[in-house]
């Protein structure tokens, strides 16, 4: 499969108020290897675009890798694959450009909505639990923790970020997949290469056995599609 005995990057980054422990249940296929990308603090006001350009200085370009993000990593790996050149991009509950926001997230942004609600909504466990309906009891712990450990700062900063992108589709080696019940990203305003049936915004934990059987086939074929 690879032109190496030295297994492949696989350079995972997580979602909004979350952590390499979102990833726990993922398996790559033999032959790839999950490098754990965390967040950096932002500068004030930066844009998406430069937040990935500074996350992209991180990732070795000397040897072929495969960028793999979670919603809003997602959004960073899809930027980072304009600056770097990846093997492949992997999305799980996320999308490839602005364009697949949905209106209101870019109405949120025209009237700088994140900037005035209290980040303390969103990391209230009563809001946590309205969003994420499907996840099981030590799963929404497990999510809760997360949240509570998130600088708050970087949440206001990111929500702002996400509703001010601009950012437009590039990536052309391209693994998308996305749950049929994702409430937050829905999946009518974007277009996956995989859906899977009745997955919420947390598939990542309630349907990882799809999401390691569609990375079993798919994955190793990304790769060589880029070699």
């Amino acid at each position: 499969m690879t032109s190496t005995t030295n297994p492949i990057p696989v350079y995972c980054i997580p979602g909004l108020g979350a952590d390499q422990r979102v990833f726990a249940r993922l398996r790559l296929p033999e032959g790839f290897e999950a490098v754990y990308l965390d967040w950096i603090p932002p500068q004030p006001k930066e844009r998406l675009e430069d937040y990935a350009a500074r996350m992209a200085e991180r990732i070795t370009t000397q040897e072929p890798f495969v960028l793999l993000g979670l919603s809003m990593g997602g959004m960073v790996a899809a930027e980072i694959a304009k600056r770097r050149p990846a093997s492949g991009v992997i999305l799980l509950s996320s999308i490839p450009s602005a364009q697949s926001l949905p209106f209101y997230y870019r109405w949120a942004g025209k009237i700088y909505l994140p900037q005035v609600v209290p980040v303390s909504l969103l990391r209230s466990a009563s809001a946590v639990k309205r969003i994420f309906t499907s996840e099981r009891s030590d799963d929404k712990k497990l999510i809760l923790q997360m949240i509570r450990d998130t600088d708050p700062g970087f949440i206001r900063w990111a929500m702002t970020a996400i509703v001010q992108w601009k950012g437009e589709e590039q990536a052309t080696n391209l693994l998308h997949i996305h749950g049929s019940a994702d409430g937050l990203l829905p999946v009518r305003y974007t277009r996956p290469t995989h859906l899977i049936p009745g997955a919420g915004h947390m598939m990542v934990f309630t349907h990882a056995t799809e999401i390691n059987r569609i990375l079993a086939t798919e994955l190793p074929h990304l790769y060589t599609r880029a070699v």
